[in-house]
């Protein structure tokens, strides 16, 4: 049977009243196994109205009390973990270990926002001047929302809600559609944990419900991962209608490989990279730059029979599977048209993938892993983002080249270098134009203390996710100036004394 999900609104979940549902698909298999409802803006608005309500009494509320609840929080996440995974990867497709850090990636912010009544003291100056002090308080901003892509149905709704909640903020999840249900799950552990009614909201919706937020007077704040197309509309229209806005969009990121660098090390990091989850993460390696011809070949030779063994199957067939189906046959489709394209336009298909088939699961979303060599920067598959198994090798002349290549693409998420070289690597962190660098490192995604951001078209707004800057975007500060008279005063001042 169907299951018909529902939306989590005032701490509980509340059927959909629109009438109109997007199908949730195994993609393992190509079957329909749940509808979501998709909210009308009058629903919206109703979850919007029993937040701010709620949102007065939790801000009220002091910070370490607030961060009993994401510790309680955390032990019900890993109490939880096999039946939050194993619902994460029936809906995405991801195995089981993928699924599994992706919720711990999530935990790990918020364990760090349990730290928030020391993120969120203030500044204080005793005798700023005669008889003044001055302090700066960090306050809540009231209702914010999040619009969350599903290639992480775990880990970014974490990253968003964790800090915002942290703040005394009240916080409007809108998932992805595609898979709901971990979302959903969240939020009934968040609602054990002790937080009270309404502080979070999960509505399920597409672009009605993303206007709706983007349009509400009481949503003060927008936080979005997806593709930079969307990232664009979503931050300009929430910007013009004044609320603070970060969003997080495409990427295309490169490995620089130096001719010195550890070549078993370099091809292992690449198939990790390039391939994990099936290549539906905007920090995957999509993108190897060798420096050099005999390096490329090296390079390649490694790679090949490393890619040729990579298991491909449903998250049911064990650990050992190396990654899953794709989200959707749209997704596939896709895929696989760009494949297409870079044959067409001249790149040498080294590992050819296109007639994968999966015995018992021919109707699921899977896709083979494919391999390009000689791929050059005018090609569809090395501008656009394909977010699927497929790795593009294109060869560089220089260092010089080969930095050049990373430096002039229009995402700027991630990047890494493989090398020996201090020189080369301490040069390439100084100089590149992207937002997280690693040095023999493939997927640079910083810890929970640190912030995650790209650069250029793969970031919208002027702070980052997680990290210090969470605790920045959801809250804004006062500053007080005070003077406590001593006694009775003759007559009042209408300039500003000098200080001594």
């Amino acid at each position: 049977m169907t299951e018909e999900l529902a939306h989590w609104i005032g701490g509980k979940r509340v059927a959909g009243r629109s009438g109109r549902f997007a199908d949730v698909y195994n993609p393992a298999t190509g079957e329909v196994q749940a509808r979501a409802p998709l909210a009308s803006a009058d629903e919206l608005d109703e979850a919007v109205k029993i937040a701010a309500e709620a949102q007065r009494g939790w801000a009220a509320t002091n910070p370490q009390r607030r961060a009993r609840v994401l510790m309680e929080f955390v032990r019900l996440l890993n109490r939880d973990m096999d039946k939050l995974a194993e619902a994460l990867s029936r809906e995405h497709g991801k195995t089981i270990p993928d699924a599994k850090g992706d919720i711990q990636r999530g935990l790990e912010v918020v364990e760090f926002c349990i730290g928030a009544p020391h993120l969120l003291k203030g500044e204080f100056t005793d005798s700023a001047g005669p008889g003044i002090d001055m302090y700066s308080m960090r306050q809540p901003l009231g209702v914010v929302a999040g619009i969350t892509p599903f290639n992480f149905p775990a880990m970014i709704p974490m990253w968003k809600f964790a800090p915002a909640i942290a703040c005394g903020n009240a916080f409007i999840l809108k998932p992805s559609e595609r898979d709901p249900s971990v979302p959903l799950m969240l939020a009934e552990l968040m609602e054990e944990a002790g937080l009270p009614a309404g502080i979070l909201q999960v509505v399920n919706g597409d672009k009605e419900a993303v206007d709706a937020i983007l349009d509400h007077p009481e949503i003060m704040a927008i936080g979005f991962v997806g593709s930079t197309p969307i990232a664009e509309y979503i931050y300009s229209r929430g910007c013009a209608n004044g609320k603070r806005v970060q969003c997080f969009g495409g990427a295309k990121n490169h490995m620089i490989v130096m001719p010195d660098a550890d070549m078993d090390q370099a091809a292992d990091a690449l198939v990790g990279a390039g391939y994990g989850a099936a290549g539906e993460r905007c920090m995957a390696v999509s993108v190897a730059v060798p420096v050099g011809d005999e390096t490329a070949d090296r390079l390649i030779e490694k790679l090949v029979p490393r890619i040729e063994k990579l298991k491909v199957g449903p998250y049911t067939a064990g650990d050992d599977v190396d990654y899953g189906p794709v989200v959707t046959a749209a997704a596939k489709e896709k895929i696989l048209g760009l494949v297409q394209s870079g044959v067409d336009q001249g790149a040498e298909l080294v590992v050819d993938g296109r007639d994968f088939q999966l015995q018992g699961y021919e109707s699921g979303f899977f896709v083979g892993p494919h391999l390009f060599d000689r791929v050059t920067p005018d090609m569809d598959i090395y501008r656009e983002e394909i977010f699927g198994p497929v790795l593009s090798t294109v060869r560089a002349g220089s260092y010089e080249e080969a930095l050049g290549l990373a430096m002039d693409h229009e995402y700027g998420n991630g990047t890494a270098i493989f090398t020996r070289d201090g020189d080369a690597a301490r040069d390439f962190a100084s100089r590149v134009n992207i937002g997280m660098v690693g040095i023999n490192v493939p997927i640079p995604v910083p810890l929970a203390y640190h912030t995650f951001g790209g650069w250029k078209k793969s970031a919208f707004g002027d702070l980052n996710q997680h990290g210090p800057d969470a605790f920045r975007f959801y809250t804004r500060t006062k500053t007080v100036t005070a003077r406590w008279p001593s006694g009775l005063k003759e007559g009042g001042e209408f300039h500003f004394k000098a200080m001594d």
